[in-house]
Protein backbone atom coordinates (compact mmCIF):
# COMPACT_ATOMS: atom_id res chain seq x y z
CA UNK A 1 0.00 0.00 0.00
CA UNK A 2 1.08 3.41 -0.34
CA UNK A 3 0.60 6.36 2.64
CA UNK A 4 1.17 9.79 1.55
CA UNK A 5 1.90 12.08 4.77
CA UNK A 6 0.76 9.14 6.85
CA UNK A 7 -2.25 8.71 5.04
CA UNK A 8 -3.53 5.54 3.15
CA UNK A 9 -4.37 6.13 -0.37
CA UNK A 10 -7.51 4.13 -0.85
CA UNK A 11 -7.02 4.77 -5.10
CA UNK A 12 -4.17 6.15 -7.49
CA UNK A 13 -6.78 8.17 -9.27
CA UNK A 14 -4.99 11.42 -7.49
CA UNK A 15 -1.27 10.65 -8.65
CA UNK A 16 -1.34 10.60 -12.77
CA UNK A 17 -2.45 9.49 -16.08
CA UNK A 18 0.38 6.84 -17.57
CA UNK A 19 0.08 5.11 -20.02
CA UNK A 20 -1.52 1.25 -19.04
CA UNK A 21 1.82 -1.48 -19.68
CA UNK A 22 4.21 1.42 -19.30
CA UNK A 23 6.76 2.19 -16.29
CA UNK A 24 4.97 4.39 -14.06
CA UNK A 25 2.03 2.52 -14.29
CA UNK A 26 3.42 -0.66 -13.64
CA UNK A 27 5.58 0.21 -10.76
CA UNK A 28 2.48 2.72 -9.01
CA UNK A 29 0.43 -0.64 -9.54
CA UNK A 30 2.69 -2.64 -7.63
CA UNK A 31 3.48 -0.16 -4.86
CA UNK A 32 -0.57 0.63 -4.40
CA UNK A 33 -1.00 -3.61 -4.26
CA UNK A 34 1.80 -4.51 -2.25
CA UNK A 35 1.25 -5.97 1.29
CA UNK A 36 4.28 -3.95 2.56
CA UNK A 37 3.78 0.22 3.06
CA UNK A 38 5.45 2.84 0.83
CA UNK A 39 5.69 6.43 2.73
CA UNK A 40 6.04 9.45 0.48
CA UNK A 41 5.69 13.12 2.01
CA UNK A 42 3.94 13.98 -1.27
CA UNK A 43 2.11 12.93 -4.08
CA UNK A 44 5.16 14.64 -5.86
CA UNK A 45 7.82 12.92 -4.35
CA UNK A 46 6.19 9.43 -5.45
CA UNK A 47 5.75 11.41 -8.71
CA UNK A 48 9.66 11.96 -8.69
CA UNK A 49 10.74 8.20 -8.04
CA UNK A 50 8.14 6.80 -11.29
CA UNK A 51 9.53 9.31 -13.18
CA UNK A 52 12.58 8.48 -12.58
CA UNK A 53 12.36 5.16 -12.75
CA UNK A 54 11.24 5.60 -15.99
CA UNK A 55 14.59 7.36 -17.53
CA UNK A 56 16.21 4.62 -15.73
CA UNK A 57 14.37 2.02 -18.13
CA UNK A 58 14.51 3.91 -20.86
CA UNK A 59 18.40 4.98 -19.93
CA UNK A 60 19.40 1.27 -20.33
CA UNK A 61 17.17 0.54 -23.23
CA UNK A 62 18.91 3.36 -25.22
CA UNK A 63 22.23 2.55 -24.11
CA UNK A 64 21.75 -0.73 -25.30
CA UNK A 65 21.09 0.12 -28.60
CA UNK A 66 24.11 2.49 -29.12
CA UNK A 67 28.15 1.36 -30.11
CA UNK A 68 29.09 0.88 -26.21
CA UNK A 69 31.80 -0.99 -25.89
CA UNK A 70 31.89 -4.06 -23.43
CA UNK A 71 35.60 -4.17 -22.26
CA UNK A 72 37.48 -5.25 -18.75
CA UNK A 73 39.15 -2.77 -16.52
CA UNK A 74 42.37 -2.58 -17.69
CA UNK A 75 41.31 -2.80 -21.56
CA UNK A 76 38.84 0.02 -20.99
CA UNK A 77 38.39 3.43 -22.54
CA UNK A 78 36.80 6.56 -22.89
CA UNK A 79 36.58 10.06 -24.63
CA UNK A 80 39.32 11.89 -23.46
CA UNK A 81 37.43 15.29 -24.22
CA UNK A 82 35.57 14.78 -20.69
CA UNK A 83 37.32 11.64 -18.88
CA UNK A 84 40.63 11.04 -17.87
CA UNK A 85 41.22 7.28 -18.07
CA UNK A 86 42.72 6.20 -14.59
CA UNK A 87 45.54 3.24 -14.23
CA UNK A 88 42.68 1.33 -12.72
CA UNK A 89 40.77 1.60 -15.33
CA UNK A 90 38.26 3.61 -14.26
CA UNK A 91 37.06 7.26 -15.42
CA UNK A 92 37.80 10.44 -13.44
CA UNK A 93 35.42 13.50 -15.31
CA UNK A 94 37.84 16.24 -15.91
CA UNK A 95 37.49 19.29 -13.83
CA UNK A 96 37.39 21.84 -16.92
CA UNK A 97 33.98 20.17 -18.30
CA UNK A 98 30.57 20.02 -17.54
CA UNK A 99 29.77 16.37 -15.68
CA UNK A 100 26.35 16.49 -17.74
CA UNK A 101 27.66 16.88 -20.83
CA UNK A 102 30.43 14.28 -20.00
CA UNK A 103 27.56 12.05 -18.95
CA UNK A 104 25.74 12.72 -22.30
CA UNK A 105 28.42 11.93 -24.34
CA UNK A 106 27.81 8.39 -23.44
CA UNK A 107 25.30 8.57 -26.13
CA UNK A 108 26.93 10.86 -28.36
CA UNK A 109 30.44 8.98 -28.90
CA UNK A 110 29.32 5.70 -27.55
CA UNK A 111 31.45 4.13 -29.81
CA UNK A 112 34.93 6.30 -27.82
CA UNK A 113 33.56 3.87 -24.53
CA UNK A 114 34.32 0.41 -23.57
CA UNK A 115 33.85 -0.95 -19.33
CA UNK A 116 32.54 -3.40 -17.81
CA UNK A 117 28.69 -4.01 -16.30
CA UNK A 118 28.90 -2.69 -12.93
CA UNK A 119 30.19 0.70 -14.07
CA UNK A 120 27.78 0.22 -16.60
CA UNK A 121 25.10 0.68 -14.67
CA UNK A 122 26.19 3.40 -12.72
CA UNK A 123 26.29 5.32 -16.29
CA UNK A 124 22.85 4.01 -16.48
CA UNK A 125 21.89 6.21 -13.07
CA UNK A 126 23.62 9.42 -14.31
CA UNK A 127 22.10 9.12 -17.44
CA UNK A 128 18.72 8.95 -16.31
CA UNK A 129 19.49 11.69 -13.34
CA UNK A 130 20.44 14.12 -16.45
CA UNK A 131 16.71 13.81 -17.93
CA UNK A 132 15.27 14.94 -14.69
CA UNK A 133 17.49 16.99 -12.48
CA UNK A 134 18.42 20.82 -14.15
CA UNK A 135 21.99 20.88 -15.29
CA UNK A 136 23.26 23.33 -13.13
CA UNK A 137 21.92 21.41 -9.96
CA UNK A 138 23.27 17.84 -11.84
CA UNK A 139 26.54 19.55 -11.71
CA UNK A 140 26.61 20.88 -8.44
CA UNK A 141 25.52 17.33 -7.09
CA UNK A 142 28.34 15.33 -9.41
CA UNK A 143 30.90 17.92 -9.51
CA UNK A 144 33.63 14.91 -9.48
CA UNK A 145 32.52 11.97 -10.84
CA UNK A 146 35.03 9.12 -10.88
CA UNK A 147 33.14 6.09 -12.79
CA UNK A 148 34.69 3.01 -11.21
CA UNK A 149 32.21 -0.35 -10.66
CA UNK A 150 30.84 0.27 -7.11
CA UNK A 151 33.79 1.60 -5.37
CA UNK A 152 33.79 5.45 -6.06
CA UNK A 153 30.12 5.91 -5.97
CA UNK A 154 28.95 9.87 -5.66
CA UNK A 155 27.47 9.99 -2.05
CA UNK A 156 24.56 12.26 -3.79
CA UNK A 157 23.59 9.18 -5.54
CA UNK A 158 22.09 7.69 -2.29
CA UNK A 159 22.92 4.52 -3.01
CA UNK A 160 21.95 1.43 -1.00
CA UNK A 161 21.49 -2.25 -1.15
CA UNK A 162 18.44 -3.87 -0.40
CA UNK A 163 17.99 -7.55 0.43
CA UNK A 164 14.80 -9.69 0.72
CA UNK A 165 12.69 -6.86 -0.61
CA UNK A 166 8.57 -7.50 -0.55
CA UNK A 167 8.76 -6.06 -4.31
CA UNK A 168 11.55 -6.06 -6.90
CA UNK A 169 10.80 -3.16 -9.56
CA UNK A 170 11.54 -1.60 -12.99
CA UNK A 171 14.81 0.45 -12.42
CA UNK A 172 16.24 -1.10 -9.82
CA UNK A 173 19.86 -2.71 -10.46
CA UNK A 174 19.84 -6.85 -9.87
CA UNK A 175 22.69 -9.14 -10.21
CA UNK A 176 23.03 -12.75 -11.18
CA UNK A 177 26.06 -14.24 -9.89
CA UNK A 178 27.56 -17.36 -11.33
CA UNK A 179 29.34 -18.78 -8.37
CA UNK A 180 31.58 -21.20 -10.10
CA UNK A 181 32.78 -19.24 -13.16
CA UNK A 182 35.71 -20.45 -14.74
CA UNK A 183 39.03 -18.53 -13.06
CA UNK A 184 40.25 -17.88 -16.46
CA UNK A 185 37.43 -15.82 -17.53
CA UNK A 186 36.38 -13.74 -13.89
CA UNK A 187 34.50 -11.52 -16.60
CA UNK A 188 31.89 -13.58 -16.34
CA UNK A 189 31.50 -13.97 -12.33
CA UNK A 190 28.16 -12.36 -12.72
CA UNK A 191 26.06 -9.83 -14.24
CA UNK A 192 24.84 -6.75 -13.34
CA UNK A 193 21.54 -5.63 -14.81
CA UNK A 194 18.75 -3.35 -14.84
CA UNK A 195 15.32 -4.47 -14.56
CA UNK A 196 13.08 -3.77 -17.27
CA UNK A 197 9.51 -4.61 -17.80
CA UNK A 198 7.69 -7.49 -19.05
CA UNK A 199 10.50 -10.42 -17.27
CA UNK A 200 13.46 -8.52 -19.20
CA UNK A 201 16.41 -7.50 -17.97
CA UNK A 202 19.45 -5.53 -19.96
CA UNK A 203 22.93 -6.58 -18.85
CA UNK A 204 26.00 -4.79 -20.55
CA UNK A 205 27.58 -7.12 -22.82
CA UNK A 206 24.71 -9.48 -22.76
CA UNK A 207 21.92 -7.35 -24.23
CA UNK A 208 18.04 -7.28 -23.08
CA UNK A 209 17.34 -10.70 -22.19
CA UNK A 210 15.05 -12.85 -19.47
CA UNK A 211 16.87 -13.68 -16.67
CA UNK A 212 16.57 -17.56 -17.25
CA UNK A 213 18.70 -16.38 -21.00
CA UNK A 214 21.26 -14.67 -18.39
CA UNK A 215 21.54 -17.59 -16.68
CA UNK A 216 22.02 -20.09 -19.25
CA UNK A 217 24.89 -17.50 -20.86
CA UNK A 218 26.60 -17.46 -17.33
CA UNK A 219 26.62 -21.09 -17.04
CA UNK A 220 28.09 -21.25 -20.51
CA UNK A 221 31.23 -20.00 -18.78
CA UNK A 222 31.89 -22.14 -15.68
CA UNK A 223 35.28 -24.02 -14.28
CA UNK A 224 35.37 -27.86 -15.40
CA UNK A 225 32.91 -29.98 -13.69
CA UNK A 226 30.99 -27.56 -12.24
CA UNK A 227 27.84 -28.37 -10.33
CA UNK A 228 26.10 -24.95 -9.31
CA UNK A 229 24.27 -22.28 -11.69
CA UNK A 230 24.36 -19.09 -11.80
CA UNK A 231 21.33 -17.58 -10.12
CA UNK A 232 19.27 -14.02 -9.37
CA UNK A 233 20.39 -12.99 -6.05
CA UNK A 234 17.23 -11.97 -3.74
CA UNK A 235 19.13 -7.77 -3.79
CA UNK A 236 18.49 -4.86 -5.72
CA UNK A 237 20.41 -1.29 -5.56
CA UNK A 238 18.55 1.57 -5.79
CA UNK A 239 19.48 5.39 -5.67
CA UNK A 240 18.45 7.66 -3.25
CA UNK A 241 14.72 8.86 -4.43
CA UNK A 242 13.90 11.04 -1.31
CA UNK A 243 17.29 12.37 -1.31
CA UNK A 244 17.01 13.12 -4.71
CA UNK A 245 13.99 14.88 -5.24
CA UNK A 246 14.52 16.63 -1.61
CA UNK A 247 17.62 18.12 -3.34
CA UNK A 248 15.74 19.17 -6.36
CA UNK A 249 12.70 20.62 -3.82
CA UNK A 250 15.67 22.74 -2.34
CA UNK A 251 16.89 23.72 -5.65
CA UNK A 252 13.73 25.15 -6.90
CA UNK A 253 13.24 26.64 -3.75
CA UNK A 254 10.30 25.09 -2.21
Amino acid sequence: MIRIGGVRIPDTSDIGRYRPGGVKQQVLDTLFNSRHTYDYSSVKELEFELELREKIVRAAERLNATRFGFEVFKESRCNPDYWTRTNEGGFLVRSDVSPYAAIRDFYTNSHLYGTECSTAIVIVFYLALTEVLPERLFNRLFSDIYLMNWKYLDKDLGMRSFESLPDYLPGDCRYVKNPDVNPETMEWQGENTIQLLNGYHWGHGIGIRTIPAIISILNRHRKPGATRSAYLMDLAIRPGYKSLYRALQQFQGR
